[in-house]
């Protein structure tokens, strides 16, 4: 019996309609390090609190790239007295917040092709941070939806995504299933910690979804899944420490730790390698000159790391053209940032080009998707 070919039929994007640029950001945290540093004055001329140093659109944009993000919850992030997200809890009766985005960028996908949710076998719920522990956020979705089958959700950080695809592909080869959607609902201002000068203005929120199927039923344009590989490496540079065990300390929600922190510089230093080396073994092992790839949608999470990476990968500096940025306009979106900017920017390949989806990030973790267009 032969391997049945799993492919990419749809993607799906939901964007929250409200913006926080970094003038806006800027303005919040020096409100709030104005506020910090008058009510800690005593301490901070005795030496025993730190005196806090403000930000700058201009060194936002010179250290990542961003300009701008999309937020669920603009009003209370940019509150001095709050510095993040909030909306009022809703009953376990009600869709959470998680799976709304997600049935959205889902059903986005779906339209996108006519599929009917009821075709769909199998959701995996493909994320950072998940709302909640259980019921997975995945079966939330998957019976918003009314699809049957199995959903389940799965955590790889800034690389859930390519990770879920691959998880994917392998359901449709083995015949568990024929047609599977990876959804990534990333909130990520809510594990941001914005009175971080050094990681303020990262993060955005998005929700996206893939539909991966069996090609026999797919329409006729698709992406042929041509290769996929995964790899992990375990290090503390990059962290998130919140969690059910310290959940129910109130004097800890909120603290620095138990919130996204990084070593930057060393994330730069380790990951940039990795994933360039990764990325260039893989296409040689599936016969691809790494040269001749027609286009790199890579993890957006800062500018020059897929300036690097790219250029080890091509040869040469990419153009917009060959590895376009959505990091300006939606921020770190943390496992939704590639397939974002694969949403955004596939249209105008040609048939029989091949190109790369790749994440990576917290873990470390990297996943490398590598797509041909059909039709």
């Amino acid at each position: 019996m032969s391997e049945i070919t799993p492919v990419i039929s749809a993607t799906g994007l939901y964007t929250p309609p409200e913006t926080i640029t970094n003038d806006e950001l800027v303005a919040s945290y020096n409100a709030y390090v104005e506020l910090h540093n008058a009510r800690h004055a005593a301490e901070i001329a005795a030496g025993k609190v730190e005196e806090l140093q403000p930000s700058s659109a201009e060194f936002i944009e010179k250290a990542s790239g961003i300009k701008s993000r999309h937020v669920m919850s603009k009003a209370a992030t940019l509150d001095p007295e709050t510095m993040g997200p909030r909306w009022p809890e809703r009953s376990n009766d009600e869709l959470s917040v998680m799976a709304e985005i997600g049935v959205k960028a889902a059903l986005d996908a779906l339209q996108a092709i006519g599929r009917d949710p009821k075709d769909v076998d199998a959701v995996l719920c493909a994320a950072s941070n998940m709302q909640r522990p259980y019921p997975a956020m995945a079966i939330e979705i998957q019976q918003a939806l009314g699809i049957e089958g199995f959903a389940f959700d799965m955590n790889v950080a800034c690389s859930s995504a390519t990770f879920g695809i691959q998880t994917a592909a392998d359901f449709i080869r083995s015949g568990n299933a024929r047609s599977v959607l990876v959804v990534s609902p990333e909130i990520c201002t809510g594990h941001n910690n914005m009175k971080n000068r050094d990681s303020h203005f990262i993060f955005g929120d998005v929700a996206t979804a893939v539909l991966v199927e069996a090609k026999d039923i797919a329409p006729e344009q698709h992406w042929e899944i041509v290769g996929t590989r995964l790899k992990t490496v375990f290090s503390n540079n990059i962290r998130n420490n919140f969690g059910f065990l310290n959940a129910a300390t109130p004097e800890t929600i909120g603290t620095p730790d138990k919130l996204f922190v990084q070593e930057g510089r060393k994330v730069f230093k380790e990951v940039v390698p990795m994933v360039a080396t990764m990325i260039v073994e893989h296409a040689g092992d599936l016969g691809i000159d790494p040269a001749s790839l027609r286009r790199l949608w890579l993890h957006q999470a800062n500018s020059g790391m897929n300036r690097l990476i790219s250029q080890r990968v091509l040869g040469h500096e990419a153009s917009e053209d060959e590895s376009p940025t959505v990091l300006d306009s939606y921020g770190n979106t943390s496992s939704a940032g590639s397939i974002i900017a694969f949403h955004l920017h596939n249209s105008d390949l040609a048939a029989g080009d091949t190109a790369l989806i790749c994440s990576f990030g917290a873990g470390y973790s990297a996943g490398t998707v590598f797509v041909r267009k059909v039709a």
